[in-house]
């Protein structure tokens, strides 16, 4: 199974797709989704969900942004189905974001009338731009221009609170993450949706979701860099397999449970 490029979206497509999976990913990382997170998208397509990977490029607009990754999203739909290598009929839609994907999401999730059956938000953060943008702070352009992200994060609270309606989600945060909002945003939707909102705390940073491939070669003699080295490789496939398998589980609750 390999990548193919429809509309400008980075796609997987199994033999007998089982569900569509829509993924974006982290503001800095999101130019190359089949790059950045390959390991983890290419183990979602061999489960058999069609991965459709919207790439974007940050602005200040984030509205605009989720109006545009929701439009791509939907072209390649539709090219897939006219080239006839998606079926006709039913298959469930389930997004999956990864930091500013996650607010992404929850904005179409919010502010367009589409139909998924649940999303997986991962590493959800919903800074002011002064907070996320370390130039901004450190040029003080907040005091001279109106510089901040569209809508705002109480913009994009009261957004969520008043239009989100995916019912079913998942939320999950990583201990090691010192930018992680997701225990606010859990709160939030529990009010929206009571007992359809599941999180979970994984071992981990920010970056787990990225997973690479770490190619540690030792040489000759192995040294004690050679042990760190192959320690820090398990430890990451380690964090990054118990992500997919809490994910695998949630979209499809008869597989085992990690």
């Amino acid at each position: 199974m390999d990548w193919q490029e429809f509309s400008g979206n980075w796609v997987l497509i199994p033999k007998r797709p089982i569900a569509i999976v829509h993924f974006l990913g982290g503001a800095f990382v999101a130019a190359a989704p089949q790059i950045t997170y390959r390991l983890l998208l290419e183990y979602l397509g061999k489960q058999g969900y069609l991965v459709i990977a919207t790439p974007f490029v940050n602005t200040l607009d984030h509205a605009a942004i989720a109006k545009d990754v929701l439009l791509n999203f939907e072209r390649t739909l539709e090219q897939l189905r006219r080239r006839g290598l998606l079926r006709q009929g039913y298959l469930p839609i389930y997004g999956i974001g990864h930091s500013m994907g996650c607010k992404l999401h929850l904005l179409i999730g919010s502010l367009f009338p589409v139909d998924r059956a649940g999303n997986i938000l991962i590493s959800f953060n919903n800074y002011a731009a002064r907070d996320a943008i370390p130039l901004v702070q450190q040029l003080n352009l907040t005091n001279s221009f109106n510089v901040e992200f569209t809508p705002s994060p109480l913009e994009t609270k009261n957004i969520i609170l008043r239009g989100y309606q995916v019912r079913r989600n998942l939320l999950i945060r990583f201990a090691d993450d010192t930018i992680d909002q997701t225990p606010a945003l859990t709160e939030m939707l529990q009010k929206l949706f009571a007992d359809m909102v599941f999180a979970r705390t994984l071992k981990g940073s920010h970056l787990t979701p990225l997973g690479q491939d770490i190619n540690w070669q030792t040489g000759q003699v192995f040294t004690p860099f050679d042990a760190i080295g192959q320690w820090f490789k398990q430890e990451v496939y380690r964090e990054l397999n118990q992500l997919k398998l809490v994910i695998s589980h949630w979209l499809d609750p008869l597989s085992s449970l990690p």
